[in-house]
């Protein structure tokens, strides 16, 4: 509206709405913020214009609540100072809590750079602490423990390697002592008879097979250990093949008087193996138990078919082991016969005889009872 009160320009007028206001109009319509129905809002303002004044009602069709506030310039030039002087107390507070938090941190970290030391050295004890590095703590009490677990894996490694070592040098030694023995008897000029270079030379060749036996499973050894051993898996009948492996084993003549029983809840089991390692690794199994029983020892083999897969027990009533014998019984580097004793063994078949089952995704383990019974389980997947 110009100055006279009457209407210069509208956008979405609608009809009920007035196109002159008086200047008592304007002031109710300021004051009220209503003209005369309260479904209706209204908001007065001045403009300039090129020059000129005028005035501008904008109506919503609701009700619209107008508040108005009023800032009273002392009181806000009062309140800075208050307003200032809380800022500067609080930033005082965060500087001194960043003080003491940043003396409270460099003593955690000093005690971590000790604890980390200590772990380095051998000596650290484990700590449980509470709070924001509870974790770090829980990494380094875990920490430690493994550094631990692992210098005790290779401390046990390192005493095995060296029993291996004393063995394999104890048994190389020990054929080459009656073959030189009896070579340098041959080479002499004494006559021999025919029957004495029979014996001599019988004698030979049987420590140089042992020899040559204990060769082959150092290298057999190897092969499994690092993977390099070809597999020829068939499909063959199980059961058959075990039990004409019984039938070889007890045609042997030193085995020829021992006694094997075999059962089997079925009759046929297919499942892919390599008959060769089979050979080895049951064969193993089964002289072990007649070289370490006496003449009365007997060994039971049973197969079934569980819900998991094939299982394969050898059993003997030979003079058993202790706990700590069936815990080391499959280590590469533990030997357990006495060659002095039992000179045919090279202590390495159960080790053998257990990596060939794992080759076949099997396992195997062996429960004892001194005097009693040794018992060994492999199972193999079906799948």
């Amino acid at each position: 509206m110009d100055n006279t009160g009457h209407e210069v320009y509208a956008f979405q007028k609608t009809g009920n709405v007035s196109g002159y206001y008086s200047a008592t109009d304007l002031l109710h319509l300021y004051q009220t913020g209503h003209p005369d129905t309260d479904e209706i809002t209204s908001f007065v303002g001045e403009i300039t214009y090129q020059g000129n004044d005028y005035a501008y009602i904008v109506h919503f069709p609701m009700e619209i609540r107008k508040i108005t506030m009023y800032l009273n310039g002392e009181h806000f030039t009062g309140g800075k100072t208050v307003i200032f002087r809380a800022v500067g107390v609080l930033f005082l507070v965060v500087i001194a809590a960043g003080i003491i938090y940043g003396f409270w941190t460099a003593k955690v970290i000093s005690r971590l750079t000790a604890s980390i030391q200590d772990i380095s050295k051998g000596h650290y004890i484990p700590l449980k602490r509470q709070g924001a590095f509870s974790d770090l703590y829980n990494s380094l009490n875990d920490l430690d423990s493994k550094i631990k677990a692992g210098d005790q894996l290779r401390e046990k490694t390192e005493t095995m390697r060296k029993e291996w070592i004393a063995n394999i040098t104890h048994d190389l030694k020990t054929p080459l002592s009656p073959i030189k023995g009896y070579a340098e008897i041959l080479q002499t000029d004494t006559a021999q008879t025919e029957e004495q270079r029979k014996r001599y030379a019988g004698v030979m060749l049987k420590n140089a097979a042992y020899m040559e036996n204990l060769i082959d499973d150092l290298k057999l050894t190897y092969q499994l250990e690092n993977g390099i051993l070809p597999v020829n898996r068939k499909d063959q009948n199980l059961v058959r093949f075990l039990r004409e492996l019984v039938i070889d084993v007890l045609n042997r003549p030193e085995y020829e008087n021992r006694r094997i029983q075999f059962d089997s809840t079925e009759k046929t089991i297919s499942f892919p193996f390599d008959d060769k390692l089979f050979t080895r690794a049951v064969q193993n199994i089964i002289v072990n138990a007649f070289v370490h029983g006496d003449e009365k020892t007997e060994i039971t083999i049973q197969i079934s078919v569980p819900v998991k897969g094939v299982q394969i027990c050898i059993a003997d009533n030979g003079k058993g082991m202790t706990a700590e014998e069936t815990d080391r019984l499959f280590e590469r580097y533990y030997r357990g016969t006495n060659t002095e004793n039992k000179p045919e063994g090279t202590g390495l078949g159960l080790a053998i005889a257990k990596n060939i089952v794992e080759l076949h995704n099997g396992t195997i383990s062996v429960s004892s009872i001194p005097g009693v019974e040794t018992t060994f389980i492999i199972v193999f997947p079906l799948n």
